[in-house]
């Protein structure tokens, strides 16, 4: 599988740019209630703060993340050529602009969200996808999703609940899809909306 994820990660580029059907890729997909603290599991995953913070739903389109292994910048010195960074971002709506700055990786992320979703709280099924490169992580795709919310704010519809419900089951029914669902420590696990929606395609726990 090590040596199969960079082979699939260029795959979905490929898919992507010449606008064909995606195929269905392994991926884990991190799912949560609104604050649940998704962002802080991938953060500790990649040991980088990258993700919008604020108050209320913050993730809000879906962000598919590549974590791509290289090795240290001591070793790539010795290139010619290269990034003279050790760790660094990529994102597939603009392939030529590197990002050293984790900070700016953070902006970018919340004006492309903007972009698709308005400056109101309004949600996009449109992903954004993110590469990151580094020694320090393993090759890995996950997804981070929008939290799940019952109450709508700003531009959200109505229906706020329901979207992000349906946006979410398109992505844990894929069956090359692992779930990884993530509740507060401070919560009751039988009341968990994240371990319901696992359970709807995930019957056996085994996803």
């Amino acid at each position: 599988m090590e040596t199969l994820i960079p082979i699939i990660n260029r795959l979905q580029e490929v898919f992507l740019t010449v606008g064909a059907e995606i195929i269905q890729l392994p991926q884990i997909v991190v799912v949560g209630s609104q604050s649940s603290g998704k962002s802080s599991v991938l953060e500790s995953l990649v040991g980088r703060d990258f993700l919008p913070r604020g108050l209320g739903i913050v993730t809000r389109r879906p962000l598919v993340l590549q974590l791509v292994n290289v090795p240290p910048l001591a070793e790539r010195r010795l290139q010619e050529n290269g990034i003279k960074a050790d760790e660094w971002g990529t994102f597939l709506h603009s392939k030529n602009q590197i990002f050293t700055d984790f900070l700016e990786i953070r902006k970018e992320i919340e004006e492309e969200t903007e972009r698709s979703s308005g400056g109101n709280k309004g949600i996009s099924p449109e992903p954004i996808y993110l590469k990151i490169f580094s020694p320090h992580v393993l090759n890995l795709t996950l997804v981070d999703l929008p939290g799940i919310t019952k109450v709508p704010v700003g531009d959200q519809p109505e229906d706020i609940e329901a979207q992000v419900q349906e946006m979410i089951l398109s992505f844990i029914s894929n069956p090359n899809s692992l779930i990884l669902s993530v509740s507060p420590a401070n919560s009751d696990l039988a009341t968990s909306d994240a371990l319901k929606l696992a359970r709807e395609v995930d019957l056996d726990g085994e996803a």
